[in-house]
């Protein structure tokens, strides 16, 4: 005898549709209700306007010296320190003043968030490359090959970061240092070096000491991942190692290791920083935040606003990725969903 079939209208039950969830939107809207993140997000937004539109929001060129003008500070800055009321020079054509050499404050800060911001998106992309690499390498084929290569990684944790990297600036700028000859691979570096303002070695100082903590965070993520139901059918119908590492596994893990980047992406800037500040960072003229800062502490006693200034933006732009980097976590930790 044919049954009739019991639907949830019979029972009296309501049908609720469920509307379908993705991982990137819902993070989303997590991330645009936490106040800090967004606040963090439109002054990154406004430093990358500033990054890009430098020469035109700059007043003068960062490099112009007017030796008449040197050590000027307009009215507000004089009535902020009144300690430099005696001795300071009043002109207020330059809206943060004049250093010692006569070049305005206001558009070498302005030129120097390009310095800032490009190590902070280039020290994540170099990061990124080598340490997801090796670490989904690791991770992936585990054993022996695993066991070398994070041997490896503890090896280099050992030594301090900053100092290895300190080491190689120095090394760096003394072996490339000096006339070579056209066509060389020292001239072409020289060549290199001068045209990034400097930053070339920076570069290859961070990329080189900044990978491994990406590098341990990406194998324990494919080591958790590789063992999934998802990945077991990928392999049972056959799919490729490679197309398993970069269809399933990667972009399965892709969501911590942006998160753990971002956050990292302040210590970066705080290296460039101070490289500057001692003198191994960019060449001059080209400004840093850092070498303004250094510049200013000679003569903190006196002008402070010129030490002040490069801080407080240096400051903001750190403060700003760090709001970015945790509201970032919160909003793809699934742990959070229905806590915000």
């Amino acid at each position: 005898m044919a049954t009739a079939e019991t639907t949830p209208k019979q029972l009296g039950t309501p049908i609720i549709l469920r509307k379908e969830t993705n991982l990137w939107k819902d993070a989303y809207s997590r991330l645009i209700r936490n106040r800090a993140a967004v606040t963090g997000g439109i002054l990154l937004l406004v430093l990358f306007v500033v990054y890009v539109f430098a020469p035109v929001i700059a007043i003068r060129s960062y490099e112009v010296q007017v030796s008449e003008d040197n050590n000027a500070m307009p009215q507000w800055l004089v009535a902020l320190f009144p300690t430099t009321r005696g001795y300071a020079r009043i002109n207020n054509a330059y809206p943060m003043g004049a250093d010692d050499l006569g070049r305005d404050v206001f558009s070498r800060v302005v030129y120097g968030t390009r310095i800032s911001l490009t190590v902070a998106m280039v020290g994540p992309l170099i990061a990124m490359l080598i340490g997801t690499i090796y670490g989904s390498l690791a991770g992936f084929f585990g054993g022996k090959l695993d066991n070398l290569m994070m041997r490896f990684v503890d090896v280099m944790y050992a030594f301090p970061t900053l100092l290895l990297i300190i080491l190689m600036m120095a090394f760096f700028r003394s072996s490339f240092a000096g006339i070579a000859e056209p066509g060389s691979f020292k001239y072409a570096m020289n060549q290199l070096d001068t045209r990034v303002g400097g930053l070339l070695f920076i570069f290859i100082g961070i990329g080189i000491t900044s990978w491994m903590g990406m590098a341990r965070l990406t194998r324990g993520q494919v080591l958790s991942l590789r063992e999934k139901e998802f990945v077991e059918a990928a392999r049972s119908v056959g799919a490729s190692n490679l197309r398993i590492m970069f269809r399933h596994i990667l972009p399965n893990a892709i969501g911590p290791l942006i998160v753990s980047e971002t956050l990292a992406i302040p210590g970066y800037i705080s290296y460039e920083a101070f490289l500057s500040f001692i003198g191994l960072g960019v060449n001059p003229p080209t400004p840093s935040w850092g070498m303004m800062i250094a510049d200013g502490a000679r003569v903190i006693r006196t002008y402070p606003h010129l030490a002040l200034i490069p801080g407080v933006a240096l400051a903001l732009t750190m403060f700003a990725f760090n709001f970015v980097g945790d509201g970032l976590r919160d909003a793809l930790d699934p742990r959070m969903k229905g806590t915000q």
